[in-house]
C-alpha cells in the first residue's frame, strides 16, 4: 500500500491502537448510564432476534443447522427453537445462522451490517451456565453494537461491500468486545479478544452470482469466531493490539488504514444502536423501501396485469450490492430476496409484503413484471444515503397513463411490531403459554431478569 498522507499517517501512528480504545469503551459500559431509549432499543433488538430465529427454524438452512447441531457434542448452550444444547461456540454458530435465516434481521445501514445476529448469539452462548443479570446483557450488547457499527462505518463503502460481507467482517469484532464486557474480562484480555476477532474477518459476496447459501452462515461463523476469541483471551493468548489499524492490519489489508483515526465509540455523542432499524420485509435491506412504495401503488389502484413498464429510482449502493439489480431468473429463494425487481413485482402481484411473496418463484405474473423493471440512480436519494434510504417507482399502464409513488425513507417496524412478530412465531413453535413467557422475560430483562434463562424458554422439539 502506498504511504499515507502526512496528517493521516501522523494520526494513525500517534493514536493509541484502535483495539485499546474499543476495549476501554466496552469494559466501561454500565447499564445505569444508558438512556431509557437505548435500553428499549436493545431490548427490541433482542426481541427481533428471537422472532427471526423461531421463524427461520423450518426453512432449509434451519433444518440444515439442526442436522449439523445433532452431529456436535452436547454442552450447556441452547440452540433456540430446538431441544439441543451444545458448546458455546457451536450454539453461537447455530443461533447466528438461524437469526439470519429470513434475511429480516436488524439492520445498521451506515455499516451495511446485521449486528444483532452476531452480538446476541455470542452473548447468549457465553451466558449459558452462568448467572448473568439482564442489565449486564443489555449493557454488553449496546457496547457490541456500538463497536461493530463504528468499525463498519469506517471500513465499508459500496465498492468493498460489493465483494466482502460487512456482517462477517465486523460482526465478530463487536461481539467479542461485548462478550468480554459480559464476562468481566480485563483490559488486556479484551484487547486480545478484539485482535483475534479482527483475524477472523471473513465472508465473501460470491453467493448472489453463484446461487450459494453461505450468506445465511456468515453471521454464524462470526458469532462462533467471537466466542472463540473471548475464550482464547481468557487463556492468556495474545493477539496483536494493532490487528485493526496496524501496518498490516484489517484496514491496511483493504487499503483503508487512513480511516482508522475516526473510529471512536460515542465520538459524536450518538449511540449507534439508534441507527439500527427493524425490517418490514423478509428480504435484503435494499428492497425494503421499494416494497413499501410498490404497496403504495397498489393502494392507488394499480393492478399488476395492466403494468407495461416499471421505472425505479434508487441510489448507487443499492444498485451495486450483489444480487440487488437482478431481473431474473430466480432459481432459489435467496436470489429473489436480494432482487429489487422481484420484490417490487411480487408486491404488485400479491398486494402484500410478506414471506409468502417468496413461496412461488416461477409465478409468470411476477417474472413478467421483474423483466420490465428498470433501475436508475436518483440524485436526491443518492445524496441522502445512508441517513435515509429513499425509493421511487413510476409504472406505465397499458392505456399510456403513468402512475408514481415515492418515499424518502423506509418505514421501519416499531417496538410493538417486533414484539407481535415474536409472539406469533413463538406461539407457532412453542405454544401460546411459552410464547407469552418468552416475550415477558425479554421485556423484563432491564428490571433484572435472568439472561441465561431466555434460551431455556425457547426449547422446542
Amino acid at each position: 500500500m502506498a504511504a499515507l498522507p502526512g496528517r493521516a499517517a501522523a494520526a494513525v501512528e500517534n493514536a493509541p491502537p484502535v483495539a485499546e480504545r474499543l476495549a476501554a469503551f466496552a469494559r466501561a459500559a454500565e447499564f445505569g448510564s444508558l438512556p431509557a431509549p437505548i435500553v428499549d432499543k436493545a431490548t427490541g433488538c433482542l426481541t427481533d432476534f428471537f422472532g427471526c430465529v423461531l421463524e427461520a427454524r423450518p426453512l432449509p438452512w434451519g433444518r440444515q443447522i439442526a442436522a449439523y447441531a445433532a452431529m456436535q457434542p452436547a454442552g450447556p448452550a441452547r440452540v433456540i427453537g430446538t431441544d439441543m444444547a451444545l458448546g458455546a461456540g457451536e450454539a453461537a454458530f447455530a443461533n447466528g445462522t438461524l437469526g439470519h435465516g429470513l434475511i429480516r434481521e436488524d439492520m445498521h445501514v451506515p455499516a451495511c451490517s446485521h449486528l444483532g445476529v452476531v452480538v446476541w448469539p455470542t452473548l447468549l452462548a457465553l451466558a449459558a451456565g452462568r448467572r448473568i443479570a439482564g442489565p449486564d446483557l443489555i449493557a454488553a450488547a449496546v457496547a457490541g453494537y456500538e463497536i461493530g457499527a463504528r468499525v463498519g462505518r469506517a471500513l465499508f463503502d459500496a465498492d468493498l461491500a460489493a465483494k466482502l460481507r460487512p456482517t462477517g467482517t465486523v460482526g465478530a469484532i463487536g461481539a467479542a468486545a461485548a462478550g468480554c464486557r459480559l464476562l468481566g474480562l480485563s483490559q488486556a484480555e479484551t484487547v486480545a479478544a478484539i485482535g483475534f476477532a479482527a483475524n477472523c474477518a471473513a465472508g465473501v459476496n460470491e453467493w448472489p452470482w453463484a446461487g450459494g447459501t453461505e450468506v445465511f452462515f456468515h453471521a454464524g461463523f462470526a458469532a462462533r469466531s467471537a466466542v472463540t476469541a473471548v475464550h482464547l483471551a481468557m487463556t492468556g493468548a495474545f493477539a496483536s493490539p494493532t490487528a485493526i489499524d496496524g501496518r498490516a492490519g484489517l484496514f491496511a489489508a483493504h487499503g483503508r488504514r487512513d480511516r482508522t483515526a475516526g473510529i471512536e465509540p460515542l465520538g459524536d455523542g450518538h449511540y449507534e444502536i439508534l441507527s439500527v432499524y427493524w425490517k418490514p420485509a423478509p428480504a435484503c435491506n435494499y428492497v425494503q423501501t421499494p416494497c413499501q412504495v410498490a404497496l403504495d401503488l397498489v393502494r392507488q389502484g394499480v393492478t399488476a396485469d395492466r403494468v407495461v413498464r416499471i421505472e425505479v429510482a434508487s441510489f448507487t449502493p443499492a444498485l451495486r450490492y450483489p444480487g440487488c439489480d437482478r431481473s431474473g431468473p430466480f432459481p432459489g429463494i435467496l436470489e429473489a430476496k436480494m432482487s429489487i425487481q422481484y420484490a417490487i413485482a411480487a408486491t404488485l402481484v400479491r398486494g402484500a409484503v410478506e414471506e409468502a411473496n417468496y413461496v412461488r418463484l416461477d409465478d409468470p405474473a411476477v417474472l413478467r413484471l421483474a423483466g420490465i423493471t428498470e433501475l436508475a440512480v436518483d440524485p436526491a436519494f443518492e445524496a441522502a444515503y445512508p441517513d435515509r434510504q429513499g425509493a421511487g417507482i413510476t409504472v406505465t399502464l397499458d392505456d399510456g397513463r403513468r402512475v408514481s409513488a415515492r418515499r424518502d425513507d423506509v418505514t421501519a417496524v416499531d417496538r410493538a411490531g417486533v414484539r407481535e412478530r415474536l409472539r406469533a412465531a413463538a406461539a407457532t413453535r412453542l405454544g401460546a403459554a411459552r410464547a407469552d413467557a418468552l416475550v415477558a422475560a425479554i421485556d423484563g430483562l432491564a428490571a433484572g431478569g435472568d439472561a441465561a434463562a431466555l434460551a431455556d424458554l425457547a426449547v422446542a422439539s
